[in-house]
């Protein structure tokens, strides 16, 4: 069982405060704010990780569901939106829309869609935002 960490701090209020998070590989670490989240300032937030964890699972589900199937991927580039609204409950992750485009070697259409669909339903990350609405458009090169 594998057990993966992240740290976070914030200093401050919401709005003139800050914070910094960070990997527990140590791989990555950076500022974010308010205004990261919520406005245009430059620099990452919650949400952006969010997607990027995403994208990084559903790829590798992808991967893992063509291999399985018999067919050998040459590669698997997906983006992720993670949608933040202020909802009456508060700021809400509402939608993540996964576009993923893969090059296939011999795969019929149907048979990729099928597999992208059971990855979406399979990948870790997608099962932990079970809560969230997750749209796939998944297409061949």
């Amino acid at each position: 069982m594998s057990v993966r960490n992240a740290s976070a701090i914030w200093s401050g209020g919401l709005k003139g405060g800050g914070g910094r998070m960070a990997l527990g590989s140590g791989v990555w670490e950076g500022p974010y704010s308010f205004s990261t989240r919520f406005g245009d300032e430059p620099g990452t937030n919650p949400e952006e990780l969010v997607a990027a964890a995403h994208a990084g699972c559903f790829s590798m589900a992808l991967a893992a569901a063509l291999d399985k199937a018999g067919f050998a991927p040459k590669s698997v580039a997906t983006k992720a939106k993670a949608h933040l609204e202020i909802l009456e409950s508060g700021p809400t992750i509402t939608r993540i829309e996964l576009t993923t485009e893969a090059s296939v070697p011999g795969i019929e259409e149907a048979v990729f869609q099928d597999l992208a669909a059971q990855a979406k339903a399979n990948c870790p990350v997608s099962k932990a935002l079970a809560g969230v609405d997750i749209q796939l458009k998944a297409t061949l090169s």
